[in-house]
């Protein structure tokens, strides 16, 4: 299992708090979540600088590591996906540790697809075999991001596999996302009757942010307009007067004492934030 956490705005946003010095920071999640689980094999930060993808990884311990806090204090961006993991499906390494990038899309998983071993061969002939030969690691996670990619392309979601996603497709990338995470569980149920698969995600291509709750914890925090952090007690936005700002953030846990609402089990949500001037 791993902890998520997922953040879209339309103007450059600082996160150290929330991944850093919050009262349940994703940096204290990764030594306790909320039942005392350890989150102790890596960490991972995705970020998109002048609108390119880059990856920040380690298969160390993030509450053990001085490069995660020194990640987090030096992004500013508009789109970020965070993530540190509990291995069970492939070793603690860094070809293993989320989030994973293709092109312009960044991904990170919380769960496991339960019968992997049995559903591995059929989920990697159903990938693009291009996008198969990227595949770097051993994790049903990374299995999961490609066979997704190839789900989007083949219904026409994607401009490329290494582009973005289709303008003003919010409709259909929740619909086709929902009912391929259906299928696949489907398939998990079928193999291991006795377990359930967790498939929950977070997917961005840097201007959409894709969240999945599928049978694990996930919560959703929406803003609007500029606020003062509650635990440093300045904005973290590059602003512009003109910008009636937003921003949606997605964690498996709440990060701090802000309006929080749990996320609907078994369901996609899909948020495009642009710029909205007055």
């Amino acid at each position: 299992m791993c902890r998520l956490y997922g953040f879209l705005a339309n103007e450059p946003t600082k996160v150290d708090c929330s991944l850093v010095f919050a009262q349940n920071a994703l940096l204290l999640q990764s030594r306790a979540d909320e039942v005392g689980r350890d989150h102790a094999d890596g960490w991972g930060i995705g970020t998109y600088e002048n609108g390119q993808p880059q990856l920040y990884k380690s298969a160390i311990a993030a509450f053990d590591d001085r490069a995660f806090s020194a990640t987090a204090e030096k992004i500013y961006s508009k789109a970020i996906v965070a993530h540190v993991r509990n291995a069970t499906v492939g070793n603690p390494a860094i070809e293993n540790t989320h989030p994973f990038m293709h092109g312009q899309f960044v991904f990170a998983h919380n769960g496991t697809i339960t019968g992997f071993e049995s559903l591995r061969q059929q989920l990697e002939q159903e990938t693009d075999s291009q996008l198969q030969q990227h595949r770097a690691g051993t994790t049903d996670s990374e299995q999961y991001f490609l066979w997704l990619l190839t789900q989007l392309k083949l219904d026409g979601l994607l401009k490329k596999y290494d582009r973005g996603f289709v303008d003003q497709a919010q409709t259909p990338l929740e619909q086709l996302l929902c009912s391929s995470v259906e299928m696949l569980s489907q398939r998990c149920i079928a193999t291991q009757p006795d377990k359930t698969p967790q498939l929950n995600f977070i997917f961005t291509d840097g201007k959409y942010l894709i969240a999945c709750r599928w049978n694990h914890s996930l919560y959703l925090l929406r803003r609007q307009g500029i606020y003062d952090c509650e635990i440093c007690g300045i904005p973290h936005i590059h602003h512009h007067e003109s910008v009636n700002h937003r921003a949606v953030v997605v964690a498996s846990e709440p990060i701090n004492n802000e309006q929080w609402q749990e996320f609907p089990n078994h369901h996609v949500m899909v948020f495009r934030i642009t710029e909205m001037r007055s």
